[in-house]
């Protein structure tokens, strides 16, 4: 069974600005449909049964373009989201994620993963709409 999937655009604009956007937690929610509001320690998640408190860590290295996001949930599960952004020719740039499955029991884990690989794809579009505005 497959526990991760790997997801990629190319944004037209440089490395410098968007990894600037993509490492600040706080413009999560303005991208992702997973977070209600985020900040340097702290985000609601967004789940089926309402937003969920969790602990926030942004893990950000401009010299390697890595952004990484680790949740620690109210239950003490934590879950993973790891992100790259690479400079591509003519300021342009390419972000590509990393969606590991959730923190859910196995028998949820296949369609929870399947669920979140289409919600990153928009997602996906919606960082490209947003930074190239």
């Amino acid at each position: 069974m497959k526990t991760h999937d790997v997801q990629s655009i190319s944004i037209a604009k440089p490395f410098a600005e968007v990894f600037e956007y993509i490492a600040d937690p706080a413009h999560l929610p303005e991208w992702t449909n997973a977070f209600k509001s985020a900040d340097a320690e702290t985000a609601e998640l967004v789940t089926p049964n309402g937003a969920v408190p969790i602990q926030l860590e942004t893990r950000a290295f401009a010299e390697q373009g890595t952004v990484d996001w680790i949740m620690t949930f109210p239950d003490g599960a934590v879950g993973a989201a790891y992100s790259r952004v690479t400079e591509d020719a003519h300021d342009t740039s390419i972000y590509s994620f990393v969606l590991m499955a959730p923190p859910v029991p196995l028998e949820l884990l296949e369609g929870a993963l399947e669920e979140q690989k289409m919600t990153l794809a928009k997602e996906l579009v919606s960082l490209k709409t947003r930074l190239e505005a």
